[in-house]
């Protein structure tokens, strides 16, 4: 499986953000049905607490006991006073990827990366980059490009919103146009890309009003700040039933019409080319991959 395959075969429907300045938020995270797990050094953690958060990220992540879930640690921007020295510590700490903040060029992606060999990222920790200003959108296609394999894009949506000086609304409809390059710029260069976060914690039905909104535009998942947010997540980025059986059934009649000689197939009424094939196989992986996550939380 090539690394974007593999990329979009892991569930990442709900990655919650978790201060690492907070010793019980990081233990309670392990019991917790979140496909990822952000742990921050950023925004989450005030100045005089980096230090001490740094620390505790750094035990956490050398303990384990956080089963299948993608482990993420969030850096502070390089340009920062903590954002070296956060990197020094844990770039090689056996985390799944390192989170770089406010990404605005490719400049910023190499550099990062020059960071993580220089402090012993091992060969599996990715590179993922926050697309939250108006210049990071702006340059979403070269930070792509620059981006190594399995990297992944996340939306920092209230910071784009604070620099857009744009509204909070239901639809998003300040955010379509962002959301959307970013989205392109991924997907052109094999990334995964997750949205942003739902701030209002009381208003429930917006949280799975944007899940479902960002699934039918085609980011993996989102980014979460509660975990009384994970189940909408989680439901609205799966694959349902329906689809899965429907796709096993796509590439079971197709399998059939290419040994018998034919280049397309009928199914349901619905003609099937191998465009179809491609997504009902992805749609598939992603399912078996759900479920083998969901039986190791269990478990």
């Amino acid at each position: 499986m090539t690394d974007a395959a593999a990329s979009a075969a892991r569930p990442r429907r709900s990655v919650l953000y978790m201060p690492g300045s907070n010793p019980r938020a990081l233990e309670k995270a392990r019991s917790l049905p979140a496909d990822g797990l952000i742990l921050d050094l950023e925004d989450a953690v005030a100045p005089d607490a980096k230090a001490e958060a740094r620390k505790l990220i750094g035990e956490a992540v050398a303990a384990g006991g956080y089963g299948k879930r993608e482990v993420i640690v969030r850096v502070n921007g390089l340009d920062t006073a903590w954002g070296p020295e956060d990197m020094a510590a844990l770039a090689g700490c056996g985390c799944d990827a390192v989170l770089i903040p406010k990404v605005e060029s490719a400049a910023m992606v190499e550099e990062a990366a020059a960071a993580m060999r220089t402090h012993g990222a091992a060969a599996h920790t990715a590179l993922w980059c926050m697309i939250e200003t108006p210049k990071g959108v702006l340059h979403a296609e070269e930070i792509a490009a620059a981006s190594p394999p399995g990297g992944c894009f996340v939306m920092g949506t209230s910071d784009l919103a604070k620099d857009l000086h744009a509204a909070h609304t239901r639809e998003r409809l300040p955010m379509l146009p962002s959301l959307g390059i970013c989205l392109l710029a991924a997907r052109a260069h094999g990334l995964a890309i997750l949205d942003g976060v739902h701030l209002d914690l009381q208003d429930d039905e917006g949280h799975v009003h944007s899940c479902h909104q960002g699934a039918e535009l085609g980011f993996d998942g989102k980014t979460l700040i509660h975990p009384k947010q994970i189940a909408a997540a989680n439901e609205a980025f799966a694959p349902t039933e329906e689809e899965v059986a429907f796709s096993r059934k796509i590439i079971a009649a197709h399998a059939e019409a290419q040994r018998e000689g034919k280049g397309v197939v009928v199914v349901d009424g619905r003609l099937v080319e191998n465009l179809h094939v491609e997504n009902a196989k992805r749609l598939v992986a992603l399912a078996e991959a759900i479920d083998e996550l969901d039986a190791a939380a269990a478990a």
